[in-house]
């Protein structure tokens, strides 16, 4: 087992009874319930690194498109085609 950290915490009556009864639904420990939580919460606050190849590579295809200039007749692409990239 992993060490742990000992927190005490305070917290309001309505959320004491939503833990004690996640707790009992999942048959978890309610420590087991806030450090999942917390991960959770974490994990949608840590900031997402832009793919920088992933915009390198749309660029690339966009100015390809710049380049080819007007298509006589209409596009050579359908839109769904982009989405699939």
């Amino acid at each position: 087992m992993a060490k742990k950290v000992r927190k005490q915490i305070y917290i309001e009556p309505h959320q004491e009874a939503a833990l004690k009864r996640l707790a009992r639904q999942r048959g978890t420990s309610e420590a087991e319930i806030i450090r999942q939580a917390i991960d959770r919460h974490a994990g949608a606050l840590r900031p997402q690194r832009p793919d920088l190849a992933a915009w390198q590579e749309e660029c690339a295809f966009i100015q390809s498109l710049i380049e080819k200039g007007p298509v006589p007749g209409g596009r050579t692409w359908r839109r769904e085609e982009l989405h699939e990239r």
